[in-house]
């Protein structure tokens, strides 16, 4: 199964917050895009294995990460 995570910049904070509905307890964030993504790598296998959600086969777990981020643009002069 591919996980699908949802990942928002919030300018407020200044981070990058992460989540995803296949993933009970998944709300993480990090200062940059890489940082999530190293985040994502420890936090969604813990997570699945604590409730359950893993086979003795899940040596590896895909995980897509959509992003979004606002931004804007001026036009030049």
């Amino acid at each position: 199964m591919l996980y699908a995570v949802r990942a928002e910049w919030d300018g407020e904070a200044g981070v990058w917050v992460a989540s995803c509905d296949d993933v009970p307890g998944l709300v993480t964030g990090a200062d940059t895009f890489e940082g999530l993504i190293e985040k994502l790598r420890v936090v969604v296998p813990e997570l699945l294995d604590e409730n359950g959600l893993l086979t003795s086969g899940d040596e590896e777990i895909p995980f897509a990460v959509l992003a979004e981020r606002v931004g804007h643009a001026r036009r030049a002069a």
